[in-house]
């Protein structure tokens, strides 16, 4: 009878592929068709050659709110995350086959994020845990600090400070336990699934529990055991997780420095609890190892498109499941099992429904592999692009920032190159409006968020600046000629219509329009509402049309009530040349009656 499969993690922005694993003991040799594993003299050679990539990355708290202020450091690069807690590092020096991201902040414990790098912008989501004091024990005693749902650590009475030296006084006991049946678990622990075994091999991890623990002194200083002192850890396991707890398991120890885990002891199953012997303290895990292989999956369209934000499953009949978002280039990239035939499913991020989009048996695999996947057309399923431009205040190109792109529930995050974006996505086809802001991290200053209705298949959101002050916007596009302008709009609803007007300061400049004041598509019917009047100096040619347009249709996004913004987008055909021309357009404006 087949084991079922458990879902352990779901990740929401793009991270490395993290595997479950069944309970089958690590001899050696499990899942290789060689009779004898090839193991190198240091555990860095796994690492591959140094490469220099980018990452973007989130930090959140538990309830999901960003965390301001928090230091990143990749390598000898440092940043520090915003208030929407977003961090941009550009070249950073990490390994083909492994980076780790460091996260600390006062008031939250250590945290990390280990990858195997991609070849576009690497996308990362740590989730801080508070620094809560759960006990405070004293040194010369030995004592026990339980937890809610049964972790406990025990205590001979023996610290040292971080120099070595002797502590002696109160000792306040910080301890998280992290469950792996929690989808968030994912994004607490530190770096990833990634461990060196006591034979120095690299193995991938099935965790069946987690603690964390952090001792801190009377004056805030980190504390230690003392050497040669002890500590029993209990770690429960969670009932869905019963039928495949082994009666021993390893203890693994994750390694601060270097970012991955490191096998140490072996706990014992008594009842439902973990029970192990540790000699020091950052986190303790209770995981099952197996050899894997590293995976990069590239995600296109039927054109050769490269998708942003798909959420790619692979599903392995003994280990279960895990999942990862694709970054910009179409590619998310990980660890699976070795020598194993595995299920691959491809969702939108902002899934339409729980039905994947593709679905695709893969492997085995016995080396470092590289796949394509081709999406197919689907009627339910709308490709988009997003492109735009994003400028600082004076006008200047934003060459350290990036775009956040809210659709449904979901929000993502794309970094500019020369002040210029383009996110490739899937939506789903009921769904069609989204909002973007960017942000300056040069200038420390964001543009202000404007909702929008995708205008498929390409959405040009034109021109947004990132000024403190507000901005008011009018851009449109006409036959390809991009066109923003700020000031002297006018902005009144009355008796139920929207009335737009707004003068360029050029030959002509005038724009005009009317549409019932209610959120969601319109198309004009009427002589008196709908009508789109555009007058603009376009280039080297002056243009003027007074007329009102062809085809005109009008989507509202938001209304407002009075000082706050409104949003829409137009599109239209205006005669222009001897000829009707395509038209779209985006206004966000302040209403002032």
């Amino acid at each position: 009878m087949a084991m079922k499969p458990i879902q352990l993690f779901r990740l929401l922005t793009i991270v490395c592929l993290i595997c479950n694993f069944s309970c089958q003991k690590d001899d050696g040799l499990s899942g290789n068709n060689n009779p004898q594993e090839n193991i190198p003299d240091t555990f860095s050679e796994y690492f591959g050659n140094e490469i220099s990539r980018d990452f973007l990355g989130t930090v959140i708290d538990k309830n999901h709110n960003p965390i301001e202020g928090v230091t990143i450091s990749i390598g000898n690069e440092t940043a520090l995350t915003d208030s929407n807690g977003v961090f941009i590092i550009r070249d950073a020096n990490v390994n083909e086959r492994f980076g780790y991201v460091k996260a600390e902040k006062a008031g939250y414990i250590h945290a990390s994020r280990s990858v195997v790098p991609s070849n576009g912008t690497n996308k990362v989501t740590i989730m801080m845990l508070e620094e809560m004091v759960v006990g405070t024990v004293s040194s010369g005693s030995a004592s026990t600090v339980t937890i809610d749902g049964g972790s406990s650590v025990s205590f001979e009475g023996n610290f040292i400070k971080e120099d070595g030296s002797a502590y002696d006084g109160s000792v306040d006991v910080i301890i998280h336990h992290l469950d792996p049946t929690d989808e968030d678990m994912s994004m607490q622990m530190p770096g990833m699934l990634y461990a060196e075994n006591e034979d120095g091999a690299e193995r991938m991890l099935q965790t069946l529990g987690m603690l964390a623990v952090e001792l801190r002194g009377s004056s805030g200083e980190d504390l230690n055991l003392a050497e040669g002192s002890t500590s029993e850890i209990i770690i429960p396991v969670d009932a869905s997780l019963m039928n495949i707890a082994p009666a021993t398991i390893p203890l693994w120890y994750f390694d601060e420095a270097n970012g991955y885990w490191k096998e140490e002891g072996q706990a014992t199953l008594q009842g439902n609890m973990y029970v192990g012997t540790v000699s020091h303290f950052s986190f303790w895990n209770c995981d099952i190892p197996a050899e894997a292989i590293m995976l990069c999956v590239e995600v296109l369209d039927e054109d050769g498109n490269e998708l942003d934000l798909m959420n790619v499953t692979i599903f392995s009949e003994i280990f279960g499941t895990t999942n990862g978002i694709t970054n910009e280039k179409g590619e998310v990239c990980g660890l699976v099992p070795s020598n194993e035939s595995l299920n691959l499913n491809i969702f939108i991020q902002n899934s339409c429904n729980v039905t994947p989009i593709y679905t695709e048996t893969i492997g085995p695999f016995f080396a470092d592999s590289n796949i394509t996947i081709s999406i197919p057309t689907n009627s339910e399923i709308v490709q988009e692009t997003v492109i735009g431009t994003f400028d600082t205040c004076d006008g200047n190109p934003v060459e350290n920032g990036y775009v956040k792109l809210t659709y449904g529930n979901q929000s993502y995050i794309d970094t500019v190159t020369n002040g210029e974006f383009e996110i490739n996505l899937l939506r789903c086809a009921e769904n069609n409006t989204f909002s973007i802001k960017g942000v300056d991290f040069n200038n420390l200053q964001l543009s202000t968020e404007i909702n929008y209705t995708y205008t498929s298949p390409i959405t040009n959101i034109g021109a947004i600046s990132a000024c403190n002050s507000i901005i008011e916007l009018i851009f449109f596009t006409v036959d390809g000629i991009n066109t923003s302008f700020y000031s002297d709009i006018d902005v009144i609803i009355e008796d139920g219509v929207l009335s737009i007007e707004a003068n360029t300061g050029f030959y002509g400049g005038l724009i005009e329009l009317h549409a019932p004041a209610e959120e969601g598509p319109y198309i004009p019917n009427t002589p008196q509402i709908g009508i789109l009047t555009i007058g603009q100096y376009l280039g080297n040619n002056a243009f003027s049309s007074h007329s009102t347009p062809r085809d005109i249709e009008i989507f509202i996004n938001k209304i407002s009530n009075i000082g706050d913004y409104i949003d829409l987008n137009f599109t239209a055909n205006i005669f222009r040349d001897f000829e009707y021309k395509s038209v779209t357009g985006i206004i966000h404006v302040i209403r002032d009656q």
